[in-house]
């Protein structure tokens, strides 16, 4: 029993050694567990890492906050740009809804000058409302048309026989009308029938012959200088040619085409006081210059009217459409007339303006053609006939 107990005690020792180096060795094998506070140095370093992550947000956020505020400079003006975009329409529909107005100012004259080029002198210049080229010629042409139902019997207002004596009477014209150039040639051309005749007349006595027709002086010089420039240079004869005609003292391009027209049958324009007035109150041209009036003109019509429309024109122009006082009223193409209302024009008032056969008077001419007579017309007086 003894020994049982001691082998107990021993083994209950040994049981207890056992169970204090079971305990040592759980202790030994414990101790890592309760070096956790050893192993919490990584979440130190975690912690670190994590501070040193914020304080790195925290400078990026600093370092983004200054590049915030540098941009906020930049977009203030972008917003400005948004509003100024978001303002530019309602200005450009503005300025789209106000550009019809001006559009029409600057388009008129366009179409105004595409017409009628300037450089060449052929052109005519468009109708100041924006009358076009192709209206401006159907309008130029239906007034000579209704100008030549009017004055069926138009013809030179120069009594003549022959090319000379045109060509004389023509340039004793100027400055004088033609019925008083009628009756003084009958006189001068009995005493000086031919060129040569006149050539060698004495000049006091042409002088007194001429004096009715004003300037008389300066008109017997030119047509004795004519007379002996055909006698020396086409042997008497009238030339047929414009360069030709031109060449003699007194005359020009208005009397080489009186002459060429009425003595040749070559087409040409007169441009007198009457021609000029008229077609610029008719806009058919602008121009002053008589050379450059007949060729805006002449551009206007075929050439084989040119004779024929200077007739009617200039008729015109001593009956009806008077320079200081028009008859308006009594005028017939006054629908196409844009001068219409610059006369009278109560019809009345306006048939006492007119002259010569249309107010049943004798005309200009002392031997007229037989068409004149026959249509009404009256031969003029000889001089001092009253």
């Amino acid at each position: 029993m003894g020994e049982q107990i001691s082998d107990g005690g021993r083994k209950t020792a040994k049981a207890a050694k056992a169970a204090a180096a079971g305990g040592s060795a759980s202790a030994k094998k414990a101790a890592p567990a309760r070096k956790a506070p050893a192993r919490k140095t990584p979440a130190k370093k975690a912690t670190v890492k994590k501070a040193t992550a914020k304080k790195a947000t925290a400078k990026k956020a600093t370092a983004k906050k200054p590049a915030a505020k540098k941009a906020a400079p930049a977009r203030e003006p972008a917003a400005k740009q948004a509003s100024a975009r978001k303002a530019a329409p309602a200005k450009s529909s503005a300025a789209l809804k106000k550009a019809p107005a001006p559009r029409k100012q600057v388009v008129a004259p366009k179409k105004a000058t595409a017409s009628v080029p300037a450089a060449p002198a052929r052109t005519v210049a468009a109708h100041p409302q924006g009358e076009s080229r192709t209206a401006l010629v159907r309008r130029a042409r239906r007034i000579n048309r209704e100008l030549a139902e009017v004055y069926p019997y138009a013809h030179p207002e120069l009594d003549f026989e022959n090319p000379f004596q045109l060509v004389v009477a023509t340039v004793l014209s100027a400055q004088t009308t033609d019925l008083r150039v009628n009756q003084t040639t009958p006189a001068l051309f009995a005493k000086y029938p031919a060129p040569e005749d006149l050539a060698a007349a004495d000049p006091e006595e042409v002088e007194e012959i001429l004096r009715p027709t004003g300037f008389f002086r300066a008109k017997t010089k030119s047509v004795i200088g004519l007379s002996k420039a055909l006698v020396e240079q086409f042997g008497g004869e009238v030339p047929g040619r414009l360069e030709d005609l031109v060449k003699l003292p007194g005359v020009g391009r208005k009397t080489a085409f009186v002459v060429l027209g009425n003595a040749f049958g070559r087409p040409g324009i007169t441009v007198d006081t009457h021609f000029q007035r008229l077609v610029r109150r008719w806009k058919w041209t602008d121009e002053t210059d008589p050379d450059k009036i007949e060729a805006a003109v002449g551009a206007l019509f075929p050439k084989s009217d040119w004779t024929d429309l200077s007739h009617h024109v200039i008729w015109h122009g001593r009956r009806i459409c008077h320079a200081r006082k028009p008859a308006c009223g009594a005028c017939p193409i006054a629908p196409l007339c844009p001068a219409y209302g610059e006369g009278e024009t109560d019809p009345e008032k306006a048939e006492k303006l007119l002259k010569y056969e249309k107010a049943g008077r004798p005309g200009q001419r002392l031997s007229p053609p037989q068409a004149y007579l026959d249509a009404g017309g009256r031969a003029a007086p000889p001089l001092g006939a009253g």
